[in-house]
């Protein structure tokens, strides 16, 4: 395909869902980290037993089953909530179908939470609320047994094959069986859509003081946030412009364009099996007549090539902390997985400020306590990630902004009608306390509280 005929697919799969009006609604996905409590690793044997009975309770079907007949995926009809496990069977998710208020998502979340944590007390195993799960070195952090899980792992374990590429690689290609996110996905109008993708992602500074939840304990207790590193600093990485925030500005539908024909893709499917291969930039992609990739049969790598498709625009995927899927929505992705009695907040508080980006925008660009300061935003929370705030900060008039920002997204909320504002007041509290759950965790720790009790506390609902 010529480059103006890949353009114009990535129109067609990203920007054209956005120009159908259509009402508003909530999409809420939440991963949690399932915890053994007995200090060992988690046995999937009771995770398959309570798989089994969760589907019997609330009538799901099952929709995936790894190679041994497991079930990891089902779906309830009635609402479209799926249950899964994502990457692991160490790592559950609840993901809600679209819904048009947050109290309707947080009473079907309570209702399945509650019999998974019933389930798990006899065997003192715990769902908890936390990004990063506190017993990763003891668990069996292995790849669901399925192409998809297996092909990501191969593609994040490859990471000493690019050794020609100058960019840091952490050493934790399991990642995504031990790190858990809260993310929220919210229809956006097409005249919007640039506003509110430069807005949010320049709010990511703000984030990361709320939301931070995620520390490899005992190796880098200073980032408070180590989702950002797991990502930017793996082989999702290599085309920085899959990963993270926007370093350029986004003005224009086109900009977005622009953005999306710099990414890359790294995967696609033939014959039922999934292929990695090095990313390759996705207009060059469709230009090339071979791509030599790779998939796993038996624990061993198959060599392969194959010709591109115009329908592989379908497996591009990006993984951007505001990034724009093909349904017509925006993905908010950046916040790690909280505790569990906030589980609200992160959806609370992206709904509340898309309502309101205008006067978001306007508080941004009026700001000099953060912003307007030398720094972008992507600077910024690479500071705001981390245990110490920079000396150079004002903390009183930092957490002012905050405050004003919480208010703002609190008037957004208000003005529904439905009283979804409450959700926000466990992020009033953070910011009159000047913390977030990976510093109170952090905190508590030091002060010779016993994990165990972190962990159970961060699992109340």
């Amino acid at each position: 395909m010529t480059r103006e005929e890949v353009i114009s697919r990535l129109y067609d799969r990203f920007i054209r869902p956005t120009e159908q009006k259509r009402e508003s609604y909530i999409g809420v996905e939440i991963e949690m980290p399932i915890v053994n409590l007995n200090n060992k690793a988690v046995d999937f044997t009771v995770v398959h037993q309570l798989t089994s009975e969760f589907l019997k309770a609330f009538d799901f079907t099952p929709t995936g089953f790894d190679e041994e007949g497991h079930v990891y995926s089902a779906v309830n009809r009635t609402f479209g909530d799926v249950f899964s496990y994502d990457c692991s069977y160490n790592n559950m998710e609840f993901s809600f179908g679209r819904e048009k208020n947050l109290h309707d998502i947080h009473e079907r979340f309570k209702l399945y939470y509650r019999f998974v944590q019933d389930f798990f007390k006899p065997y003192n195993y715990t769902l908890t609320g936390m990004g990063i799960n506190p017993n990763r070195k003891l668990n069996h952090n292995i790849p669901i047994e399925n192409g998809r899980y297996k092909m990501l792992f191969n593609h994040l374990a490859s990471f000493s094959k690019y050794f020609y590429i100058p960019m840091f690689f952490h050493r934790y290609p399991q990642f995504g069986m031990f790190s858990s996110a809260s993310q929220v996905q919210l229809d956006v109008d097409y005249d919007d859509l640039p506003e509110v993708i430069d807005t949010f992602n320049k709010l990511e500074p703000i984030k990361a003081l709320l939301f931070s939840n995620s520390v490899l304990l005992g190796e880098n207790e200073d980032l408070l946030c180590c989702r950002d590193m797991l990502w930017e600093n793996s082989t999702h990485g290599i085309n920085p412009h899959n990963v993270g925030m926007y370093d350029s500005d986004i003005h224009s539908v086109d900009d977005i364009i622009n953005y999306l024909a710099t990414t890359s893709i790294y995967c696609v499917e033939r014959g039922g099996k999934y292929l990695n291969f090095p990313p390759v930039n996705i207009i060059e992609y469709f230009t090339r007549g071979k791509i030599k990739g790779e998939y796993t049969e038996n624990g061993t790598p198959v060599k392969v090539e194959f010709q591109p498709q115009p329908d592989d625009i379908a497996y591009l995927r990006t993984f951007k902390f505001e990034d724009l899927t093909y349904r017509g929505t925006i993905e908010y992705r950046s916040a790690c997985c909280q505790p569990i009695s906030d589980v609200m907040t992160v959806a609370a508080f992206h709904l509340g400020l898309q309502g309101k980006v205008k006067d978001l925008r306007k508080l941004i660009e009026n700001d000099t306590t953060l912003y307007n300061s030398g720094y972008n935003a992507n600077e910024l929370r690479r500071q705001l990630v981390r245990k110490e705030l920079p000396s150079t900060v004002d903390r009183d008039a930092l957490y002012a902004l905050v405050r004003k920002i919480l208010d703002l997204c609190s008037r957004g909320l208000s003005e529904r009608g439905q009283g979804e504002e409450a959700y926000l007041e466990p992020l009033y509290q953070r910011t009159e306390n000047r913390t977030n759950p990976a510093k109170e965790m952090l905190c508590r720790l030091q002060n010779g509280e016993s994990m165990e009790n972190v962990i159970k506390s961060y699992a109340e609902v």
